[in-house]
């Protein structure tokens, strides 16, 4: 038996695989998210004895024996530990805003694009650079205390196997600090954000990821156990998507686009990053943006929908939702992916007296399918593309991005993620699996010609209506606004 565990945001959750690829049971455990004023963190403990938890009561439902485990996890954000791997303070989530000054300013001077350039990597408030350097300037006294600024699934590892430092993965470094070329930290990055006397908290990456065995917490002591990679690379590894050209669309909170590809391009507009893969020479192109199911969930609930009507709704209203159109972009922070735009709001077009809550809803689906494709096109799409997370549970929906992509979308279902860190687990200890069995979709959905057809117009005036919102953020930001996007 195979173990994958996935240390969500929000959700703990550990996976039992056959040798064949079949996922046998999941246990699962809720984390509490600390969400004041700007300020996103969790308690590290809280959510290492969750991890302990989920896999006390996975291992005791089964009877045979684990034979590996792999690990995977949110990423981003800063984990501060000491050297035992115990915290010095709450872990600061990506989802955190308080250092969006710094990126403001850094996108004002040229250290964004500088940073890029170098790293492929476009920062946001919730990337470890920013974050660091916001605790430098307000919290020095945690960052003197730590021994390392390690990623969730790293603190995670160095607990379950009690390895004498904390060690990341070239996935999890290479936001914003990696030189991609390298596999190394790149100490001009790490100067140009003014922390070159933080450098010794930047955790040992190991390339290929780290291993170790279970000193018996949760896992049965001496399980092998394979750190890596964080939770987007994971999934990509569990869609089967690795060859040069595929992708994987990821429908959850945040509408994650990922790309493999064997070829870096720096140029451009900096946004998305390069994420390293466990094969020197690949890279995944990810364009994370802010879009996603919150977009709808907030529709859903603004007219007064449930969830469970989803499939209803999107039957009742047409391709266009009779004149209705969304830009979802209602993230507070604005959207980060395929472009950089911290003041863009969501607007509605076509609404009146007879627009139905179903027309509403059809016309988010929809928005978010245009900003999907936006982001597969600037990551380089050219393969075959394959979906998974919480919206591609719907039919409806993922028929509809079928139709708004204009492309087959090959399905994969279950705990994705954790399927994807046993793989690299295995690839990690020489166990040989029947990767396309394992990573095989459930279905793959079809295009409708006419509807394809119906929606590539649509997806040119979604661009032009994106255009002039994002010329309206700028106007409203003022002069500084328009600096940071080069106009």
């Amino acid at each position: 038996m195979f173990v994958g565990i996935d240390v969500g945001t929000s959700l703990v959750k550990a996976a039992a695989f056959d040798r064949g690829g079949r996922q046998l049971a999941v246990e699962a455990r809720p984390v509490h998210l600390d969400v004041r004023r700007g300020a996103v963190e969790q308690e590290v403990r809280e959510v290492y004895a969750a991890v302990v938890g989920v896999l006390l009561t996975l291992t005791g439902r089964l009877a045979e024996p684990v034979e590996l485990a792999g690990l995977t996890g949110q990423g981003d954000g800063v984990w501060l530990v000491d050297a035992a791997g115990r915290p010095v303070r709450p872990a600061l989530s990506w989802m955190d805003g308080r250092a969006h000054e710094l990126v403001d300013r850094w996108l004002a001077d040229g250290t964004f694009e500088a940073v890029f350039r170098r790293t492929g990597s476009a920062m946001f408030p919730g990337c470890p650079g920013p974050l660091l350097a916001w605790l430098d300037r307000h919290e020095p006294g945690a960052l003197d205390a730590a021994a390392a600024a390690a990623y969730c699934k790293d603190v995670v590892f160095q607990r379950l196997t009690g390895a004498g430092r904390a060690v990341t993965d070239v996935s999890d470094a290479s936001m914003p600090f990696l030189d991609p070329r390298s596999r190394s930290y790149d100490d001009e990055v790490v100067d140009l954000l003014g922390l070159g006397h933080r450098r010794g908290l930047l955790p040992a990456i190991g390339d290929p990821i780290a291993t170790g065995e279970a000193s018996g917490e949760g896992l049965p002591a001496g399980t092998p156990l394979a750190n890596g990679p964080y939770d987007l690379p994971a999934c990509a590894l569990g869609a089967g998507v690795t060859a040069p050209g595929d992708g994987l669309l990821i429908v959850g909170t945040c509408l994650a686009s990922l790309v493999a590809t064997a070829e870096l391009d720096l140029e451009g507009e900096p946004a998305g990053l390069y994420i390293s893969t466990d094969r020197p020479g690949h890279w995944l192109r990810a364009m994370p943006a802010m879009v996603g199911t919150a977009a709808l969930d907030w529709v859903l609930r603004t007219t007064g929908a449930r969830h469970e009507e989803l499939e209803d709704l999107l039957v009742a209203s047409p391709p266009g939702s009779w004149g209705v159109r969304v830009l979802p972009y209602f993230a507070p922070s604005g959207e980060r992916a395929p472009f950089v735009e911290p003041g863009l709001r969501a607007e509605l077009y076509g609404v009146s007296l007879e627009t139905r809550p179903a027309d509403l809803v059809r016309a988010t689906c929809e928005g978010i399918g245009y900003a999907a494709r936006h982001c597969l096109e600037a990551a380089g799409l050219t393969g075959s593309l394959a979906v998974c997370g919480g919206g591609a549970r719907s039919l409806a929906w993922t028929g509809l991005l079928a139709d708004v992509l204009g492309r087959p979308l090959k399905v994969v279902e279950g705990e994705v993620g954790a399927r994807g860190a046993v793989l690299a687990a295995a690839a990690r200890y020489g166990i040989p699996l029947d990767t396309a069995a394992w990573t095989g979709p459930a279905r793959v959905i079809e295009p409708d010609p006419d509807r394809a057809a119906y929606y590539a117009k649509g997806y040119e005036e979604h661009l032009r209506l994106l255009a002039a919102a994002r010329e309206r953020a700028r106007h409203r930001a003022g002069p500084a606004a328009a600096r940071l996007t080069g106009c």
